[in-house]
């Protein structure tokens, strides 16, 4: 009997379950779904799609790229269109305590909305710096200062966690210096450890037990490793969780994108991530045309697991489990009600 450790979070290629989702949904090996764009039709429908994979799957963590701005999955019937957070960085530097419950009030609203509709979790906050050449990250970062970006995640993280939702703070140890989009591109990050840990990596360290998970960058910081952080045990283990002391669960950026690539195939990206410290893997937009890609994934992890070439762990799953809100979540006509959501709405820069 092998240990149960469900890693990969994986994607669905439309707006209902077809065979082939619920099929991949029941593996054994996988422990989320993360949702798109184009799993969007409407909130009844997006209600109805979470409430069929958890009668499937109670456990799964069902999640979402959901952070304003230009990325914001979900932007019609109802939802409200946050604020890229270099809006709220612009606010600090006006009136600090105002940005704070500015933020509060975006994380409130971002977690409550989308609980209302059944999803648990977003991959939310960019703790990535605003260096300025980052195309990728840009105006989704708080700011080029560390300790606005602490003092402002930390407000939306606390806004999370009153909608009953955990948080992922990416991606470590900062994608904001690079000009290269890992999306098509193996960014090269040539500073050294010295400098990452004293600007990028250091809200890391000083969100301390508040973070929930993280998500480390397809970077490859040639100084510190020859591999991306997210295939690097010396990234993972030595420094996230040896030197800065994080406990939570980390997640794989999604192996699909050309960052990752420097692995090999998909489920050797899988192993390699998991080998190095990650607790869970993101497959993205793999579902489509049949989703060979996924079933490839799930195959190939489990004749690797049985082969011995990645050990489950019960340590990992723990951390999966723990991500999954606590509380019943309001439904939607209630929240839209109720006095502290309001009291957010009226907040939002």
């Amino acid at each position: 009997m092998t240990t149960p450790h469900a890693p990969v979070v994986l994607d669905i290629a439309g707006t209902t379950l077809g065979d082939d989702d619920r099929r991949r949904l029941d593996h054994p090996l996988t422990g989320g779904v993360i949702f798109f764009a184009r799993n969007w039709v409407s909130r009844q429908q997006l209600t109805e799609l979470c409430g069929e994979i958890k009668s499937l799957r109670p456990d799964l963590l069902i999640c979402v790229d959901h952070e304003g701005g230009r990325v914001q999955r979900f932007r019609t019937d109802g939802f409200t269109h946050l604020p890229p957070m270099r809006e709220l960085g612009e606010l600090w530097m006006k009136d600090a305590l105002a940005a704070t419950d500015a933020a509060t009030a975006c994380g409130y609203v971002l977690a409550s909305e989308l609980r209302a509709c059944g999803v648990d979790f977003s991959f939310t906050p960019v703790l990535d710096l605003d260096w300025g050449p980052s195309g990728v990250i840009g105006d989704r970062a708080f700011h080029a200062d560390a300790r606005v970006v602490t003092m402002l995640a930390k407000s939306l993280m606390h806004g999370l966690l009153l909608a009953g939702m955990h948080n992922c703070g990416k991606h470590f140890p900062g994608h904001g210096f690079v000009a290269a989009d890992s999306h098509v591109d193996v960014p090269v990050d040539k500073r050294s450890l010295k400098a990452i840990l004293a600007d990028d990596a250091q809200p890391y360290g000083w969100l301390g037990g508040a973070l929930s998970s993280v998500m480390p960058a397809h970077v490859i910081y040639p100084k510190v490793d020859a591999a991306p952080a997210g295939f690097s045990a010396r990234w993972l283990k030595a420094i996230l969780r040896g030197r800065l002391g994080f406990a939570g669960a980390i997640f794989s950026d999604d192996l699909s994108m050309e960052g990752a690539s420097v692995a090999g195939s998909h489920t050797e990206g899988a192993i390699a991530a998991l080998n190095a410290g990650c607790d869970l893997v993101l497959l993205c937009n793999q579902s489509l045309n049949g989703g060979a890609p996924v079933d490839e994934l799930l195959d190939g992890l489990t004749a690797a697991r049985d082969a011995g070439r990645w050990q489950p762990s019960e340590a990992s799953e723990a951390r999966r489990l723990d991500l999954l809100p606590q509380s019943a979540p309001l439904p939607w006509d209630e929240l839209m009600r109720q006095p502290a959501y309001l009291q957010a709405l009226a907040k939002l820069p």
